[in-house]
């Protein structure tokens, strides 16, 4: 009889073995083989939870999104948060420890060329970016009306990945994503500080 948790347990094993072979191969090198290994696992294992190579990336970038959604929800628990809060937190869940490893950052990197071309990996992208705008625009629209709440949204969310991407390309990532947050976070307090904005928050 299987114990309880088993299941579980080996999915993670074998997305967290995706997430290194990844970083050590990259995606079109990464193989059932290469998993497997790195897994100390059967290549027949992940044909059984997961049916093939290309579901078992899916399921990594889903954990990828996973991470980033229960960063954010762990952050915005707390009652009462001023618009301006919640957002600097939706920034602060972009730039974790977790989506700062050499492991998370080169199977995004990753993702995000294959997804150019794989339309499967394309709708996780799309889920992936409406997830961030959706977030961002629900705070700005308790500053803004809805016009420049969506222009903010759109303009936080192209600093946020492309600090992101710029640090994780950079000769030294750790600091650059220190530098990148704060710059993110910077942005958010000059945006809701401009000299003479008229704030116009719209009823939720």
């Amino acid at each position: 009889m299987p114990k309880v948790g088993v299941k579980p347990l080996r999915r993670q094993q074998l997305i967290d073995a995706t997430l290194e072979s990844v970083a050590r191969h990259g995606l079109q090198n990464t193989t059932i083989v290469t998993i497997s290994r790195i897994a100390g696992m059967s290549s027949g294992i992940i044909s059984h939870y997961f049916g093939g190579k290309q579901e078992l990336i899916e399921a990594t970038i889903n954990h990828l999104l996973d991470q980033l959604q229960q960063a954010l929800l762990e952050r915005i628990t707390v009652a009462n948060l001023t618009p301006e809060q919640r957002l600097l937190l939706i920034i602060e869940a972009n730039f974790t420890q977790f989506q700062r490893s050499s492991f998370a950052t080169k199977t995004w990197l990753s993702f995000w060329a294959q997804s150019m071309h794989n339309p499967r990996l394309a709708r996780l992208q799309l889920i992936n970016s409406r997830r961030l705008y959706s977030n961002l625009r629900f705070s700005f629209k308790q500053i803004f009306n809805d016009e420049k709440a969506g222009h903010a949204a759109k303009q936080t969310a192209a600093m946020i990945d492309g600090f992101w991407l710029r640090s994780a390309l950079s000769p030294d990532p750790t600091q650059e994503f220190i530098l990148a947050e704060t710059l993110c976070k910077n942005f958010i307090h000059d945006l809701l500080n401009q000299p003479g904005e008229t704030h116009v928050p719209n009823k939720i």
